[in-house]
């Protein structure tokens, strides 16, 4: 996929380039998360995959040698941050197509999922398949990614609910790391749902007794999350098994208040979650409770608009409590088949009512918060990695105004052309 370059790179001709002023608080919250700094004739430098200068193209570093940089024209497209795509569950095998046609006939998703459907059904073919052909179908996924701007994603592994099963789509997460040209931050989601083979209490001493030891040890992960729903896993639950994740030194992540108010943000506050994600049904006690820190709450309209749910989480009235908010695809088999980040996006925008500001901020700055990578992800700023995406419009609200259409001209992965359209394509 990549286009190799000398170590040096000029991108000129950027008809408005979009970053963020200087934020006394990262992640971006309240009003902050609706600025952005824009520099119209700009060009961008970047060295050794760095940016190392930004600026109005006329304000050009007067030392720059042209005869050694590889240069790249814009052509006036607009250039912003690389996408981070801050929760997904890429590393799958088969398809659940024919669920798909039961929801749209009415069927509930949790209902689906009693009868063996959902997420025990891809448990299944999981567990079928071999490492070569999980990684295969991933990275031909991750290939995709890249056509729609994403240059950093999380993966979670909760598709094998086994001690061999996780450890199999964690090393398939990690090789993928190894082998693509996007950064991938590796979860473990052991406690996704329950094996059909166990009590809830006997996988729960697996998780904590085994995998989560095993997991540490290899270094396979670097968080550690939970589904908290009814049916599934409760808060005394997630609090036995992420108090030994935090032991073992694994960062917590939270799937939580979804279908119901289950107090999962409260606890995300108390447990001191990096982020907690969904949110369709927080609480009033959630917010305040958020609002007093900044754990960052990661919205998925992509899931609501997927399986016809008209409830969205209140991004707005997160935003107005000093709440950071990201948003990511929640790409999955069963309730979100769906990779293309600019459409999440979009969705946000109609959905969500958000701003694009507030969105654009949402997938860089703060979706990279969600991971725990501010310090080199998701800004334009001298010394952060050139992870950059050109797009072919005139400017940002065209991106939302534009309804499914994927604008990514160009992705660039630290100073390295990892896609463009007229090639790619």
């Amino acid at each position: 996929l990549t286009m190799s370059f000398k170590k040096k790179l000029l991108i000129k001709n950027i008809g408005k380039l979009y970053t963020f002023p200087p934020f006394s608080i990262i992640p971006a919250v309240g009003e902050n998360q609706n600025k952005v700094k824009i520099i119209e004739n700009a060009s961008i430098y970047i060295e050794d995959g760095l940016i190392k200068w930004y600026g109005e193209e006329k304000n050009l570093p007067k030392d720059l040698n042209i005869s050694e940089l590889n240069i790249i024209d814009a052509k006036g497209y607009i250039v912003v941050p690389g996408f981070i795509d801050c929760h997904t569950h890429l590393v799958f095998y088969g398809s659940r197509e024919d669920e798909y046609i039961s929801k749209i006939k009415g069927v509930p998703y949790l209902e689906i999922a009693k009868k063996g459907g959902g997420i025990k059904s891809t448990v299944r073919a999981v567990r079928k398949a071999s490492k070569k052909e999980l990684f295969e179908v991933a990275f031909s996924r991750l290939d995709r990614a890249l056509s729609y701007g994403i240059t950093t994603l999380e993966i979670k592994s909760g598709y094998g609910l086994s001690l061999s099963d996780e450890i199999k789509m964690l090393e398939v997460i990690n090789e993928l790391n190894d082998s693509h040209p996007i950064d991938i931050i590796p979860t473990l989601l052991a406690a996704h749902e329950v094996p059909d083979e166990l009590s809830k209490e006997q996988y729960i001493k697996m998780i904590v007794n085994e995998i989560i030891p095993v997991v540490s040890r290899q270094k396979l992960a670097e968080f550690c999350d939970i589904f908290i729903e009814e049916g599934i896993y409760s808060i005394e639950d997630a609090k036995l098994i992420l108090d030994k994740a935090k032991e073992y030194g694994l960062k917590i992540k939270i799937h939580s208040d979804q279908f119901h108010n289950m107090g999962g943000a409260k606890f995300a506050s108390e447990i001191g979650a990096i982020s907690v994600d969904h949110l369709e049904s927080i609480s009033e006690e959630g917010i305040k409770a958020l609002s007093l820190k900044h754990i960052v709450a990661v919205l998925l309209p992509g899931v609501n608009f997927f399986l016809g749910i008209n409830k969205y989480a209140p991004a707005k009235k997160l935003i107005k409590n000093n709440i950071p908010v990201a948003i990511s695809t929640d790409f999955n088999p069963g309730s979100c088949m769906c990779q293309n980040l600019p459409l999440i996006m979009q969705l946000s925008a109609s959905q969500l009512k958000m701003l694009p500001n507030e969105i654009l901020n949402a997938v860089t700055i703060n979706a990279a918060c969600a991971i725990d990578r501010y310090e080199k992800y998701g800004i334009i700023h001298n010394d952060y990695f050139a992870d950059l995406l050109i797009l072919d419009i005139p400017n940002l609200n065209y991106f939302f105004y534009f309804l499914g259409e994927n604008p990514v001209w160009m992705t660039i992965k630290k100073g390295q052309v990892v896609y463009r359209r007229d090639i790619f394509d």
